[in-house]
């Protein structure tokens, strides 16, 4: 699982670019498929048979993109402007290394040094609009010669093992989610699933949504990275999930409501087999269930989260015991969603 999600996890994937991404899983998946799809948007569609056909499909969705920037504007002195794709908080991106553009020319996210600023602005956090990144150009003639408009910047940062049974990434959210899939696609399976890496959850599931209205599937199971917060100022009460309990079952969220009967079938199989799990304890955020289980007629539900800390940054972490519990876990519903046959 370690050298699985360093390949994931150091191709980059801003929303509308996760070209390299997909490419990636398609050769590695490619063995285990019975069928694999390449959509107009660009999500990855694959179908693998089971021990079993199902009324209606099976689907088991995860995202391949990532938290990121478009090139908005590049300035006369060969600065770029930046637009979000996906919800990045701007305090983690001042000193970032980036990769720019489809050269991934080297850049860094810069800010007017502390000399250059009044009191009254070290006091707040800087809007986007006041950072830029860097490149090392002196004139926009410069800068255009590497890069243009429209193309995307992603954050520079290195896949790094460390501590006990951790790893430190960009793209954990979900390129974790991604991995899950690879590994349930290289065992045998119950029952004939659709497995959906989709493109751009993170500016609003639109992969998600083209891939459940074409699949339409009677039960979905979709995988996450989730935010992790047991970390110091945190109160335990306050704690959505926490690393080292395995991985996050999803009550509710923002965008759904997940299947009593289902859930409680997924919980009791698990505590029999001695798979570790827990209760995503927070309803905010949303993932690709809200768009999936109102296509066609509707699907049964279930959701899975990586308790992933730093989440939505360049230095998110993953604890891999957790993921590989979560492979598990997710073994367990393709399973249970055979008795439950809609």
């Amino acid at each position: 699982m370690k050298e699985l999600l360093r390949e994931l996890c150091t191709r980059d994937g801003v929303p509308g670019y996760e070209d390299e991404v997909r490419e990636y899983i398609e050769e590695r998946v490619r063995p285990y498929a019975d069928e694999t799809i390449v959509d107009a948007i660009g999500n990855l569609l694959v179908f693998k048979k089971g021990k079993h056909p199902r009324k209606r499909p099976l689907m088991v969705c995860a995202h391949m993109d990532e938290v990121g920037f478009l090139v908005r504007d590049i300035t006369d002195d060969g600065m770029l402007k930046l637009a979000r794709a996906g919800g990045i908080d701007p305090r983690v991106l001042i000193g970032r290394r980036m990769r720019v553009g489809k050269k991934k020319v080297s850049g860094v996210i810069a800010i007017k040094a502390v000399h250059l600023t009044t009191q009254e602005e070290r006091k707040v956090a800087p809007d986007l609009s006041s950072l830029y990144i860097d490149m090392g150009c002196k004139s926009r003639e410069e800068a255009e010669a590497l890069v243009s408009v429209g193309e995307p910047a992603m954050f520079d940062s290195a896949y790094i093992p460390f501590g006990v049974d951790c790893v430190k990434a960009k793209a954990l959210d979900d390129r974790i989610g991604c991995a899950v899939m690879i590994k349930l696609l290289e065992q045998e399976l119950p029952y004939d699933t659709w497995f959906a890496f989709v493109c751009g959850e993170e500016i609003g599931s639109r992969g998600a949504t083209i891939a459940a209205h074409r699949i339409q599937p009677g039960v979905l199971l979709t995988l996450e990275g989730t935010t992790a917060a047991d970390m110091p100022g945190v109160a335990a009460h306050k704690r959505s999930c926490c690393q080292r309990k395995g991985p996050a079952i999803s009550i509710l969220d923002r965008g759904a409501v997940y299947p009593r009967a289902l859930r409680e079938q997924v919980q009791k199989k698990a505590d029999e087999a001695g798979v570790k799990w827990q209760f995503r304890a927070s309803a905010n955020g949303s993932t690709d269930s809200e768009v999936a289980i109102e296509a066609g007629v509707g699907a049964l539900a279930i959701g899975i989260s990586n308790p992933t800390r730093y989440i939505h940054c360049a230095c998110s972490v993953a604890y891999l015991p957790d993921v590989e519990e979560m492979v598990k876990l997710s073994a367990i519903v393709l399973e249970e969603a055979g008795e439950c046959d809609v």
